[in-house]
């Protein structure tokens, strides 16, 4: 597994496997892919950081994040459909832990209650409720 940092040129290619994450974990966000890279684009020009994977020289997934004060806020962390179940996100997050992180203690995401694929991923890796956001139609 190599990880690679994305730069602004990455947007499209970030926002197309942006969309396929908003449709797999079951967000409700309307975004059509020129939404999201202009989006991705102005995240990647201000505060956020990304990184792509790389498994046998052909990219797998991504992660955004952002630093802030005392943690790392992990936006989208994404693997290809057909490259999960075979450890690879659980060795892009190790990799990106070591080389990137390794100096921030907390890492921090949300997680929407329905992915429960998700959630056990993340609970697998250490992660621990912390906060709930609740809603309400009205």
């Amino acid at each position: 597994m190599k990880i690679q940092k994305a730069h602004l040129q990455d947007g499209q290619l970030l926002a197309r496997m942006n969309h396929r994450l908003i449709r797999d974990e079951g967000h409700r966000n309307p975004m059509n892919q020129a939404q999201l890279a202009r989006r991705m684009k102005k995240w990647l020009a201000k505060e956020y950081s990304a990184y792509l994977f790389k498994e046998r020289e052909k990219i797998i997934g991504y992660c955004l994040f952002r630093k802030e004060k005392g943690f790392i806020y992990i936006r989208h962390f994404y693997i290809e459909r057909i490259h999960r179940k075979k450890g690879l996100g659980r060795k892009a997050f190790n990799a990106l832990s070591k080389e990137v992180w390794k100096k921030t203690p907390i890492l921090r995401m949300d997680v929407l209650v329905d992915n429960k694929v998700g959630l056990n991923f993340w609970k697998d890796l250490g992660f621990q409720d912390y906060s709930l956001t609740m809603e309400r139609y009205n």
